[in-house]
């Protein structure tokens, strides 16, 4: 059986195991679900990486993250007050669950409970007008008062506005780098108070200083934590845009606060309009469209009502079903569907090929399932 099928909490060698997995070489979100999925463990998946890398092609050996440094950055974030919640347990955050790549481990300290409010994410610029940092105040904290727990990212500019209005009702900030790499440096302080009434997460380890590709990962999480994200000025090229289109991907609501026209900090958000972004002047709009889904159940995706499945049974692809869907894949990103009905290979078998590429580092994974060559 999986390790974590059904609300149970995992054991502490369990939790070091699936620290090791994510921690290893070429092991993202999705790939370390597979290979939970393959295996029906993360011991198991460890043991079988070397072979895994090599049968997909790898140059050299794979990084296995070793034993000793799990257990130090368990130590270390025991001393921070950190706890490592996995993907499945009853205290993860249920609708982060439910986005494509949800992190097996998110590193959290603070208030636990803040996690399972309704949320709403809010985001913006970081050179931001005066105008909205008194807008994004104002709306944090009539949402905050009406229920709802603001999650942002930390940022200068709008995101510290929302996190500074709504320390009273629950401020949540996720981080792009690990809880003792604070950035940028000057919001340390912001942070102790948002830890005071509220919680910070991180799926990075502890030491890891944020790189520009970290914000978006971050990103995926501020929206998959929320019901629904509120922009409230963002330029033409913005993380806020970004940060939008994962929304849109997660199959969450897309808010947008109108600007001046003359203003090159709303351009984004007054684009996000015209594309149908709903508006937002006041808490109420936001409210409007988010109480009705908070009326109804929710659900996870059909496609994959379990956090893992059980241990695969088939059997290993031989070289010819392998060389097969390898030659099936280039740069242009394809559907597993497509790999499956081309090959003429069982899923199973299409999967554990994806896989060992995946640990070997030769392919990408992207939205919606689908992969490509690197």
């Amino acid at each position: 059986m999986p390790e974590n099928d059904g609300g149970t909490y995992l054991t502490d060698e369990q939790r070091l195991d699936w620290l090791r997995l994510i921690r290893s070489e070429n092991v993202g979100p999705r790939t370390f679900r597979s290979l939970v999925n393959h295996y029906g463990g993360a011991r198991a998946a460890l043991q079988a990486l070397p072979e895994l890398a090599r049968r997909g092609g790898a140059a050299r050996s794979i990084r296995i993250f070793p034993r000793e440094d799990a257990e130090r950055e368990v130590e270390a974030a025991r001393h921070l007050g950190i706890a490592f919640i996995a993907l499945g347990e009853p205290d993860y955050p249920f609708r982060l669950q439910a986005i494509d790549d949800p992190p097996p481990l998110i590193a959290m300290r603070g208030a636990r409970a803040v996690l399972a409010l309704p949320i709403v994410a809010m985001v913006g610029s970081r050179n931001a007008s005066a105008a909205g940092i008194k807008f994004a105040e104002r709306l944090a904290r009539d949402l905050g008062e009406a229920g709802f727990a603001i999650v942002s990212g930390l940022a200068r500019g709008i995101d510290a506005a929302a996190h500074r209005a709504s320390l009273s009702t629950g401020p949540i900030a996720v981080l792009a780098g690990g809880h003792d790499r604070i950035y940028p440096p000057e919001h340390a302080g912001l942070l102790d108070a948002i830890l005071a009434a509220g919680a910070a997460i991180s799926e990075m380890p502890l030491g890891w200083e944020p790189r520009g590709r970290d914000f978006p990962r971050r990103n995926r999480l501020i929206s998959g934590l929320s019901l629904g994200v509120v922009i409230v000025e963002a330029a033409k090229r913005s993380g806020s845009l970004i940060t939008a289109r994962l929304a849109l991907e997660q199959g969450r609501e897309v808010f947008a606060v109108p600007g001046s026209p003359l203003d090159p900090r709303a351009e984004g958000t007054n684009g996000l309009i015209k594309q149908g972004a709903a508006v937002v002047t006041e808490a109420a709009d936001v409210l409007a469209v988010l109480q009705p889904i908070l009326g109804r159940p929710a659900e996870l995706p059909a496609k994959e009502p379990e956090p893992f499945l059980p241990p695969s049974t088939d059997a290993e692809p031989d070289d010819h079903a392998r060389r097969r869907i390898i030659s099936l894949l280039g740069p242009t990103p394809v559907s597993l569907d497509d790999l499956i009905r081309l090959s003429g290979a069982s899923a199973s078998i299409v999967r554990t090929v994806l896989l060992e590429l995946e640990v070997a580092g030769r392919i990408e994974r992207h939205g919606g399932g689908l992969v490509s060559l690197m």
